[in-house]
């Protein structure tokens, strides 16, 4: 049986996606340090402490774009109709 995806609740999935990218920050900040830390310092390259900030920019970017996305899908999708997805029922 074929189900429709009318609407995303903004809130709660951009708050999820949010702290999503956050983590990945988390995951990617030893890389993004460790560039810091050998990249030249004249002009290219960026500072240790921002290498700390970018997991937090990217969780509050994350937030943000995806509240704007989840907005334009309910709009869309009043007009023309959500996603249909087929879910099976059967346990498993």
């Amino acid at each position: 049986m074929a189900q429709q995806l009318r609407r995303f609740g903004i809130g709660q999935t951009a708050k999820v996606v949010g702290v999503l990218y956050g983590l990945m920050g988390v995951v990617f900040l030893p890389f993004l340090v460790l560039g810091a830390m050998f990249s030249p310092k004249g002009g290219m390259g960026f500072g240790v402490g921002f290498a700390i900030l970018l997991p937090f920019l990217y969780g509050i970017c994350g937030f943000i774009f995806t509240a704007i996305s989840c907005a334009i899908y309910n709009w869309v999708a009043g007009m023309v109709g959500g996603i249909e997805v087929e879910l099976d029922t059967t346990a498993t």
